[in-house]
């Protein structure tokens, strides 16, 4: 009894002991050194890297696109994620098995197919020029990509809690003479809306971050399409560390917040 006990205690002891390493290695020891490089050289140099003009309008252009196309993905997301849930349909498994796609696709695969779709020398490229609009390598063309590498975080955020609901609520709704609006409304929706923000907030955070399918369609002008992944990815290979340790302080400390933000709403739900 007593060496299964120390066989036990070893194995947990060996389990813990290789989750806590795999985390320092792989996730703390890194996100210090990027926070370590950015002051490396003073905090003088530290803020004049950070309110470098280039740099925090791409930051600002960064927040921007991310938010924009974090509000289609709320609101086309809701929509997928009800319609897979509540409705049969022929292909229902194969659509709902592409939603995932952009988890398995490497994001400059996404970047090309968004070029070759609306670059110049497509057809929906050339019926937009003709129409005095252009996609490639403007900023449409960053918020689709940011859409698509995001777009299956919000379904899969609502979806399970739209399979939780409680039908009977819904019914006792309508006995009491309660429109569909207001069933969905007060009913469906207040039961959605955890999913929501915290598909929301893991969607922005994303795009924030995007780089590979943005690098090819951005066009990357600086105040116009250069966003913060591709200013840091310039500023290394201008070889300043610091100034792109710098920003990417910036992007961390917004998705640590984030992440905050999303582990309590989900500590409030379980509550």
């Amino acid at each position: 009894m007593n060496s299964t006990l120390l066989r036990h205690k070893g194995w947990t002891w060996g389990f813990r002991s290789t989750v806590l390493l795999y985390f320092l290695l792989l996730i703390v020891l890194p996100i210090a050194g990027v926070y370590v490089n950015s002051f490396s050289e003073g905090w003088a140099v530290f803020v004049q890297n950070i309110s470098d003009p280039i740099a925090w309008k791409a930051v600002l252009l960064t927040l921007k696109l991310a938010l924009i196309a974090t509000l289609i993905n709320v609101l086309i997301g809701t929509m997928s994620a009800w319609v897979l849930v509540r409705y049969d349909f022929a292909g229902k498994s194969l659509l709902n098995s592409i939603v995932d796609l952009p988890f398995a696709l490497p994001t400059a695969v996404g970047g090309l197919m968004i070029l070759v779709l609306l670059g110049p020398n497509s057809w929906m490229g050339k019926l937009a020029d003709t129409l005095g609009f252009q996609f490639v390598f403007h900023q449409p063309a960053i918020i689709i990509a940011m859409v698509f590498v995001t777009f299956p975080f919000v379904i899969r955020a609502i979806q399970p809690l739209l399979e939780e609901i409680d039908h009977s609520a819904e019914e006792a709704a309508y006995t009491l003479g309660a429109s569909k609006r207001d069933t969905f409304f007060r009913v469906i929706l207040p039961s959605m809306t955890p999913g929501i923000v915290s598909g929301a907030m893991l969607a922005f955070s994303r795009a924030l971050a995007e780089f590979g399918a943005v690098v090819l369609v951005a066009g990357n002008i600086p105040g116009r399409t250069l966003t913060a992944s591709v200013y840091i990815f310039g500023e290394v290979e201008s070889d300043n560390e610091a100034g792109a340790a710098a920003v990417s302080v910036i992007l961390l400390t917004l998705s640590f917040l984030i992440l905050w933000l999303i582990n309590a709403v989900q500590t409030r739900r379980a509550r």
